[in-house]
């Protein structure tokens, strides 16, 4: 059962958006989201139609190929994205983040010779920074670049890493100096670079059709123009990508939870008991408003932070918030659900059970929920 939410756009144009990205969702993604996630099956094909109809350089300038919609609209086709299938929304939320660096950063030259294909979907992105040792910890990475005649070469193995082994490129955080943040540089690796590799994908609870695997870097060359801006700016692009990011996180919990609240309606409504459906029990009508008021909260906590980024504000903290908020919420949305489904939402034959698998995700990619506190803590007292 598909709730359709009542959405503030600010033009016809993102009306038209959002209901293209409603109709893909319910008739290309929903159908096969839960076989694709129970084979481990990564839909590759999904991404190139995707992009194929734009929706992969959404918050990009139309200059550099995107769509040039602000963050507001960019997020609720995110979210829309999730509430049919999560796999598919991190999937773009992370492709659009690997971007980030180019279309930010990135001279005039590079743009012009790289974010077409970013943005086109012939090239599916990658974003590595972290390593098994340097995870919330980022400025303890170890990967390296040594300089080269032409170029650099990299060695390193990057952790958890989304389309790790799939991606067509990698922008890949690595060393250049030994100073714990400014001696960190951003490079653009080709994923079919000799020397690139992925290793098996994890075994995963949950956002199986999702790849995430290690990313070994072997002796790999790249090219000084694939240094995106100069040596030693890689902590600082990596930061503020990951404040766009954790809003792409933010909106994925929301959908997920959208779709774990419509499950827990559509069942309440029909499931009887002593006589009556369940939705007419006082102790299901309150978990079901405690759902929904959560929800609205989150999705109005990630589009206040998204309205600050378009209006050029710092909105840092706002990010962290919202996706502390959102994926708390998620987690605890899609454990109601589970309990309003009773034994039908421990089972596979209801999609219940794993939206409650890939909601825990959501509460440590992006920056643990730990991490997101921290963030928070700091900008406040300071």
């Amino acid at each position: 059962m598909a709730i359709d939410v009542q959405r503030e756009l600010p033009t016809p144009e993102s009306i038209e958006l959002l209901d293209l990205v409603r109709q893909i969702a319910r008739t290309d993604l929903a159908p096969v989201a839960s076989q694709y996630e129970a084979d481990g099956q990564f839909p590759r094909e999904v991404f190139r139609k995707l992009g194929d109809v734009g929706l992969l350089g959404l918050p990009y300038p139309t200059a550099l190929g995107g769509a040039d919609q602000p963050f507001t609209v960019y997020l609720q086709v995110i979210e829309e994205l999730a509430s049919a299938w999560l796999s598919v929304a991190l999937g773009v939320s992370v492709h659009t983040l690997s971007a980030h660096a180019v279309a930010n950063f990135g001279t005039a030259e590079q743009q012009e010779a790289f974010m077409p294909d970013m943005i086109g979907g012939s090239l599916l992105g990658a974003y590595c920074l972290s390593e098994a040792g340097s995870g919330s910890d980022a400025a303890a990475l170890v990967t390296r670049a040594q300089p080269t005649d032409d170029g650099y070469l990299l060695n390193g193995v990057k952790a958890w890493i989304t389309h790790g082994g799939v991606a067509d490129f990698y922008t890949v955080m690595a060393r250049t100096g030994d100073h714990r943040t400014k001696g960190i540089s951003c490079f653009l690796v080709p994923g079919d670079r000799q020397g690139v590799s992925g290793a098996a994908p994890e075994n995963k609870m949950g956002m199986r059709g999702s790849t995430t695997a290690q990313v070994i870097l072997d002796d790999v060359h790249v090219e000084s123009n694939r240094l995106i801006g100069a040596e030693g700016d890689g902590f600082t692009i990596a930061m503020a990508a990951l404040d766009a990011g954790r809003l792409g996180i933010a909106a994925c919990a929301v959908g997920l939870a959208q779709s774990a609240y419509a499950e827990a309606v559509a069942y309440a409504k029909t499931r009887k008991q002593f006589g009556s459906a369940i939705a007419d029990f006082q102790g299901i009508s309150f978990m079901i408003a405690d759902m929904a008021t959560s929800i609205e909260a989150a999705r109005s906590l990630y589009l206040t932070a998204a309205r600050r980024k378009d209006a050029g504000l710092d909105y840092s903290t706002h990010a962290a918030m919202a996706k502390l908020f959102a994926t708390d919420m998620c987690m605890s949305v899609t454990t109601d659900a589970v309990q309003i489904l009773g034994g039908a939402g421990y089972v596979q034959d209801f999609p219940a059970e794993r939206y409650f698998r890939e909601a825990k995700v959501l509460q440590i990619v992006e920056g643990t929920n730990q991490v997101q506190r921290l963030v928070i803590g700091r900008n406040e007292l300071s």
